[in-house]
């Protein structure tokens, strides 16, 4: 016996139902869930911010430390905006 297109269609159909009807099923989506850790910022005092200032005035003109204050400077806004985002 052969089988045309038209004997394929009721089981094409019953694929398809089966398929959308199991979609339904699902628990998780597929999309990843992105989870923000932002790292945690250090409050200072204002007494020990003013302490730090003078320290940093003793330094000489183009200090490495000077230099890595105000990259930490930068990470500091970073973590800040991150955790005003989050």
């Amino acid at each position: 016996m052969t089988c045309s297109a038209r004997c394929w269609m009721p089981r094409l159909a019953a694929l398809a139902i089966a398929a959308i009807s199991l979609t339904g099923c699902a628990t998780v989506t597929s999309e990843p869930r992105i989870v923000t850790v932002c790292p945690p910022v250090v409050e200072y005092s204002r007494d020990f911010q003013a302490r730090a200032a003078d320290e940093l005035d003793l330094l000489p003109d183009g200090s490495a430390i000077a230099e890595m204050l105000s990259d930490y400077a930068v990470l500091r806004n970073q973590a800040q905006a991150c955790l005003r985002n989050s």
